[in-house]
């Protein structure tokens, strides 16, 4: 392929490898990267604050942040999706009448709501995933009164996601609903995504989307690797993203994503 100007690179079970960290390879070919003009955009449904957080004091400009309802850029919030006031009190209602052990994240631009009284065990995932919480007694009510939009509602599932938290989300039919791991659903508004995401982004920096990669391993990843010039799935990764990739990479314990990137950059 050609070089990419923008690689919209996705975060767990892709970049982070299986111990749960950004492995020490990369930080040399994102010096590189730099180098040779090439954007580095990790693309996560983690929240805006938390990427910042993980990338701390390495010079990174770009973030696609929750699942692709948040773009930032040099300081900048450059494109934010909300999410409908209606489907996001269904969603909480509905999550709070399951028998399933479902514990909401009602997430703004730069913060989220979590509730107040939720199992350790459940605080503990959902601060691996959002650093910057508000917790609050009612989530519905936070929603309502807060003056900054909801762009997404996640499901922090205990049991499964797919079989147990779709059903929940279900609530919301009109919006966008994707499966980002075996225990988070993301419920975000009909047009967001993180194809859409890499999409303003291209704009943003007035470049052709023929010349981005994606590079990614589940199923919140499926519309980026459709949407960006060249596809790279992981081998590690879902079947669906296998089939529509240009390339599939070694799996996130090889650093299959790193070794993609410095192929690139080799160019």
């Amino acid at each position: 392929m050609t070089f990419p100007r923008i690689v919209a690179l996705d975060m767990d079970g892709t970049l982070i490898a299986p111990d749960g960290n950004i492995p020490e390879e990369f930080w040399p070919v994102l010096d590189e990267a730099k180098t040779k003009n090439m954007v580095i955009a990790p693309a996560s449904g983690r929240q805006l604050a938390t990427l910042q957080d993980m990338f701390s004091g390495r010079g990174m400009e770009t973030f696609i942040a929750e699942n692709g309802s948040v773009v930032w850029h040099k300081g900048e919030i450059v494109s934010t999706k909300p999410i409908n006031d209606d489907a996001v009190a269904a969603l909480l209602r509905t999550a709070a009448e399951s028998e399933t052990p479902i514990h909401p994240v009602v997430c703004n631009p730069e913060f989220a709501f979590v509730g107040a009284n939720m199992p350790e065990h459940a605080f503990e995932e959902i601060s691996r995933y959002y650093h910057s919480r508000r917790p609050v007694v009612s989530l519905i009510d936070a929603a309502q009164e807060s003056t900054e939009p909801t762009i997404k509602v996640s499901f922090f599932v205990e049991t499964d996601a797919e079989r147990d938290g779709l059903p929940v989300a279900q609530a919301a039919p009109d919006q966008n609903i994707a499966v980002s791991s075996a225990h988070w659903v993301d419920i975000m508004s009909p047009d967001t995504n993180k194809g859409n995401a890499l999409t303003a982004l291209a704009a943003t920096l007035g470049i052709d989307i023929a010349d981005t990669a994606a590079i990614g391993d589940y199923l919140n990843d499926y519309e980026m690797l459709e949407t960006a010039g060249t596809a790279v799935a992981m081998a590690n990764g879902h079947d669906k993203l296998k089939a529509i990739a240009d390339i599939v990479a070694p799996s996130n314990a090889e650093y299959g994503a790193i070794k993609q990137i410095q192929e690139w950059l080799n160019q």
